[in-house]
């Protein structure tokens, strides 16, 4: 967050997308992916195995470079499964059949007399790629893949992989030219890659298997640590930890068809008017959590909701004898009282942002993106549950938790200061590029900012996310319209 005087937006605004809200299971039949919050996109919520399946066999293939190590066999098992994949799905949506990569390469950063890869040597290349000029996907075996294990499991490196084939069915299907920009590319890979996480996740690769709990929130954590902190930057490419999970999710949900739609016009339409840069290089976004910050982030929702009757902020802690809730820590309301209370050392700490050290080998990606509104999203979500009440909303069970990210979601983009239906009534902050991924990474892991009144979320994390997104991208009215 950021603090000038100017203006915040009210939340009158209309959809600045409307959402998709069918998917369509195997048989063609159109279900709402919304109707049960206990499903993920149509499929059941659930725990269970995640990552390569026990007792199939490794698929035996030539790795240039390769040295058979458990890392080279999880990356080739699942290119095998990623190129079947796209066999049977290339030709429904391109022209022509489906022509797998000429090869495959593996290195060791630290080996000097290691192969090249895409003209270029691979001492100190720590990356996975596709080379368009050779039609070759390769991978670091030493750093980078065995950290996204360590950080994620295995099924991150199905991801990478699925996400770097993503950029081999651009080229081979003509769908990208030279003049596209290097964030559509990114997103369309990052979208061909959630298409095939589903296909994982119906119990269909030969190699992997995927629940849509924990394993699916290890596997969107995965796409959030590697990110562009400064999206609007001349040098970002990626897109933001926010951006990259919307594209995973449109392909999830829609399947790969619906990647094709994405190019730069989409894009821009998706940011809208979310802040895309820093005010300068002193700016790093963060508003360190006080009282007094507290007190103004809650002053601009107010100014941005405008209930007839806003909550009390009480700052001595949260309300354990509230009378019609259990308090949740470090944010919580009370009903009976319409106070929103606060821990405010628990805040502080959950709002203080945490890097991996040099000497840690997650240390190549972001396992947790925290900072200032890692604590201002839970307040948001709070105060959410204020408006839920003022207008006679139930406060307890799924689909109120849903409704509070949304809404969360809808204020956060509220509070963006290039938003062209800003009105005139004063607010303290204003968001920054960043804060929408700190979000983002904890919805995925204790999804309070997804939760009813009681502190109770939905098991899934990918759920959780898409109610935020949905509020971001949609607004106040689709809150309202999709969680009844």
């Amino acid at each position: 967050m950021t603090r000038p005087c100017l203006r915040a937006a009210a939340l009158t605004l209309a959809a600045a997308l409307t959402a998709t809200g069918c998917a369509t299971t195997t048989d063609g039949r159109a279900v709402s992916i919304y109707d049960d919050p206990f499903t993920v996109a149509g499929l059941p919520a659930h725990d269970g195995p995640s990552g390569p399946r026990a007792g199939t066999p490794d698929t035996v293939r030539a790795v240039v470079g390769g040295d058979d190590s458990a890392v080279d066999r999880l990356a080739v098992n699942a290119i095998t499964d990623i190129e079947t994949y796209w066999a049977a799905e290339y030709p429904t949506i391109f022209k022509g059949t489906f022509t797998p990569v000429s090869e495959l390469m593996s290195w060791n950063p630290d080996d000097t007399d290691g192969p090249r890869f895409c003209g270029i040597g691979t001492d100190d290349l720590v990356n996975a790629a596709y080379c368009t000029r050779q039609d070759v996907v390769g991978w670091d075996r030493t750093y980078l893949l065995p950290a996204l294990v360590d950080a994620f499991g295995p099924m991150s490196v199905v991801m990478v992989l699925a996400h770097e084939y993503g950029h081999a069915i651009q080229q081979k299907s003509g769908l990208v030219g030279d003049d596209d920009p290097g964030i559509v590319l990114e997103q369309q890979a990052d979208c061909f890659a959630g298409a095939f996480v589903r296909h994982v996740a119906e119990d269909d690769a030969a190699h992997f298997t995927l629940d849509t709990g924990e394993g699916l929130n290890s596997v969107l954590a995965a796409t959030v640590a590697v990110r562009d902190t400064e999206p609007g930057a001349a040098d970002s490419v990626h897109g933001s930890a926010f951006e990259r999970v919307t594209a995973v999710q449109i392909g999830f949900t829609d399947g790969p068809a619906a990647c094709t739609g994405i190019d730069a016009d989409e894009i821009a339409s998706r940011r809208a008017d979310l802040p895309q840069h820093y005010e300068g290089r002193s700016d790093d976004g963060e508003l360190p959590v006080t009282e007094e910050s507290v007190r103004a982030i809650v002053d601009s929702f107010g100014a941005v909701f405008a209930l007839a009757d806003p909550p009390t902020l009480d700052l001595t802690g949260i309300d354990t004898d509230c009378a019609d809730a259990d308090a949740t820590a470090p944010v919580s309301y009370c009903p009976a009282t319409n106070t929103i209370g606060v821990d405010l050392s628990a805040l502080v700490e959950r709002g203080r942002p945490v890097s991996g050290t040099d000497d840690d080998a997650t240390a190549l990606v972001s396992v947790d993106v925290t900072g200032d509104y890692s604590a201002y999203v839970l307040l948001a979500s709070r105060y959410t549950l204020a408006v839920q009440k003022a207008a006679g909303m139930p406060l307890s069970g799924p689909q109120t938790a849903l409704r509070a990210a949304c809404l969360s979601g809808a204020v956060t983009a509220a509070l963006s200061p290039g938003n062209p239906r800003a009105a005139d009534v004063a607010a303290r902050v204003w968001l920054s590029p960043g804060d929408l991924d700190e979000a983002i990474s904890g919805l995925l892991s204790d999804g309070l900012a997804a939760s009813d009144v009681d502190g109770v979320t939905v098991p899934s994390g990918f759920s959780r996310v898409d109610a935020f997104r949905t509020g971001v991208l949609g607004g106040q009215p689709t809150c309202a319209g999709r969680y009844r």
